[in-house]
C-alpha cells in the first residue's frame, strides 16, 4: 500500500509552556496529517535527553521524556493547578525550545504533582510491570541528584561499582526520589498510550528511532556494564563514531561506548530485544537508526580526539537480526542504511528485508558516493526529502553547488517561478518507494533557523526548532492532500 507520512518531532509541536507535549496540540496534529491525507507520524526518540538536549543522547533507552508530559492534562487530573502553571515564564520565542528554562522548571512542576497524587491499582501495576527496566533507572536519576548530576562514572566508588550494600543503601536513602520518577514514568506510559490509541483510530501509524547506540552516562550502561567495551575501571576502551568523508575531514566523534558484541550473543542478544521490544510497544514502526554498524563499526580508540584514527571492526550481523526477526515477528522495521556501505552492509540489509533508505537530497549532491538517483529506488524502499540530519530543502538549495542546483533544476524539469522546495516533494511523492516522508519544514519551506540538527555540533541550535499553530493550517492540510490523492498515497 502505497502512503505517506510527515517527520516532525514531539518537541516542535505548537504546545505551551515552552515545548511540545503529549496534550492537545498532538491529538490536532494527528487531525493535521488525518485532514493531509498521512498515514505516517514520524517522529525521533522519545527518552529522556542529557548533555546536549539531543534525543539521540538519551539517559535511557525505556524511559520516556519527562518534558513530553503535558501539563494541561495534569491540571485535569488535580494533580496541579493554574497557580503552579503560572510559574512558568513566558516564552519569548514560540518557534524555540529553550532547555535551560525546561531543566529549570519543569522537574520542580512534577515533584508538586506528585505530592498530590493518590498511588492507585494502575499505578501499582504499572510499577511492577516495568520493574526489570524502572528500578534501576529510578535510582539512577536519583543518584544522579545526589552526586549534584556529575556522571555516574564520578559517583563515590561502592555505587559506581553497584556493590550491594551500596544498591541496599541508597535504595532506602532516596526512596521518596526514586517513587517520584516511578511516578513520573507512570504519566509518561499513560499519556504515551492514550495518543497512540487515538492515532491508531485515526489511520495515523508512529514511527519512531531507535539509536544504535546508548550514552555512556546513562542508566543503560551503568547498570548493564558487562555488555560494553569497558575497561577495569569502567571507563571505555573505544567509543563510536563515523570515518573521515566529504562532509567531515575528520569524521564524527560520537563518544558513545561499544557495545561487547560477543558477550551480548552468548545470552541471544537478551538486552537489545527488551530494547527493540519496548520500542515496539511504543510505536507501530521501529527505524533502527546507524544500521550499518550492525555489519561493521568504526571503532575509535577512547583517548583519540578526533575519528580520524578508528578502524572498523566486525559487529553481530545477521545473527543479531536473525535474533530479532525470531522474536519480534510483529513487529515492523525500517533500516537507517546511509553513510559507508560496503557490499557486506548492502547484502546484510536485503537479508533483513527491512526497507532501506533513499534521501533525494543526496540525489544531486556530487560529494555523495552512493547512488540515490529516483530511478534507482526499489518499491520496498523509503523516501525522504531529507532526515532530522539535514539541512531543510531551503537551506540545502541555497548550499549545494551551482553544478548540483543545474542538475537537480534539469531532473525536476524546473522552470522559473516553481518552487523547487515543492518540486522536490512531488518527485518524492511520484517514487514507487511504498512509503515517502518529509520533514514538515520542507512542506513550510524553511530555512537554516529551521534546522532540526547539525551533526558534530553544540552551538545551542540544534532540537530547537517549533511550528506555530497557524503553520498547521487547513489551507496546507488541503495541498497537501491533493499531492498525497494525485501520486496515489
Amino acid at each position: 500500500m502505497r502512503k505517506s507520512g510527515i517527520l516532525m518531532h514531539i518537541s516542535s509541536l505548537p504546545s505551551p509552556y515552552g515545548v511540545g507535549s503529549m496534550g492537545r496540540a498532538a491529538y490536532e496534529f494527528v487531525d493535521f496529517l488525518t485532514k493531509a491525507g498521512q498515514k505516517v507520524w514520524q517522529m525521533l526518540p522519545i527518552h529522556p535527553t542529557g548533555y546536549g538536549d539531543s534525543p539521540y543522547q538519551a539517559l535511557s533507552t525505556f524511559a520516556g521524556n519527562h518534558y513530553f508530559i503535558d501539563l494541561d492534562i495534569l491540571k485535569e487530573e488535580g494533580l496541579l493547578n493554574a497557580e503552579d502553571l503560572g510559574v512558568c515564564e513566558e516564552v519569548e520565542n514560540p518557534q524555540r525550545v529553550d532547555y535551560s528554562v525546561l531543566y529549570e522548571q519543569r522537574l520542580e512542576l512534577l515533584e508538586k504533582a506528585y505530592s498530590r497524587f493518590k498511588k492507585n491499582a494502575e499505578y501499582e501495576k504499572f510499577v511492577e510491570k516495568q520493574s526489570w527496566w524502572l528500578e534501576d533507572y529510578a535510582l539512577f536519576m536519583a543518584l544522579k541528584t545526589e552526586f549534584e548530576q556529575k556522571p555516574w562514572t564520578e559517583w563515590d566508588e561502592d555505587i559506581k561499582f553497584r556493590k550491594s550494600k551500596a544498591l541496599t543503601k541508597y535504595r532506602e536513602k532516596l526512596r521518596e526520589t526514586i517513587e517520584l520518577h516511578y511516578f513520573i514514568q507512570y504519566e509518561f506510559y499513560k499519556q504515551w498510550d492514550a495518543l497512540h490509541r487515538y492515532a491508531a483510530k485515526q489511520g495515523i501509524d508512529l514511527i519512531g528511532d531507535v539509536p544504535i547506540y546508548v550514552p555512556m552516562d546513562s542508566a543503560d550502561v551503568w547498570s548493564a556494564p558487562d555488555f560494553f567495551q569497558l575497561d577495569e575501571e569502567r571507563q571505555p576502551v573505544v567509543i563510536a563514531g563515523c570515518p573521515p568523508d566529504a562532509f567531515s575531514a575528520t569524521g564524527q566523534r560520537w563518544g558513545n561506548p561499544i557495545y561487547d558484541w560477543n558477550k551480548m550473543e552468548q545470552d541471544g542478544f537478551a538486552w537489545w530485544i527488551r530494547r527493540l521490544q519496548c520500542a515496539g510497544s511504543f510505536f507501530d514502526i521501529v527505524r533502527i537508526d546507524h544500521f550499518r554498524g550492525i555489519e561493521s563499526y568504526w571503532a575509535i580508540p577512547a583517548q583519540e580526539e578526533t575519528a580520524m584514527n578508528g578502524q572498523w571492526r566486525k559487529g553481530p550481523g545477521m545473527a543479531l537480526i536473525n535474533t530479532i526477526k525470531t522474536a519480534l515477528p510483529k513487529v515492523h522495521f525500517i533500516a537507517e542504511d546511509l553513510g559507508f556501505l560496503t557490499p557486506e552492509v548492502i547484502q546484510m540489509q536485503k537479508e533483513s528485508g527491512f526497507p532501506g533508505m533513499k534521501i533525494l537530497q543526496f540525489a544531486f549532491d556530487s560529494r555523495e558516493s552512493g547512488n540515490y538517483m529516483p530511478y534507482t529506488y526499489s518499491s520496498g524502499s523509503v523516501c525522504y526529502t531529507g532526515t532530522h540530519d539535514n539541512e531543510t530543502l531551503v537551506q540545502w538549495l541555497e548550499t549545494i553547488s551551482p553544478e548540483d542546483l543545474d542538475s537537480a533544476r534539469e531532473y525536476l524539469q524546473w522552470k522559473k517561478g516553481m518552487s523547487l522546495p515543492r518540486e522536490m516533494i512531488r518527485l518524492g511523492m511520484s517514487t514507487v518507494c511504498e512509503l515517502f516522508v518529509a520533514q514538515l519544514q520542507d512542506y513550510l519551506e524553511l530555512g537554516a533557523w529551521a534546522r532540526m540538527n547539525k551533526p558534530s555540533s553544540l552551538d545551542g541550535k540544534n532540537w530547537v526548532w517549533r511550528a506555530t499553530k497557524e503553520q498547521l493550517s487547513d489551507e496546507l492540510a488541503d495541498e497537501i492532500l491533493k499531492l498525497t490523492i494525485l501520486y496515489g498515497r
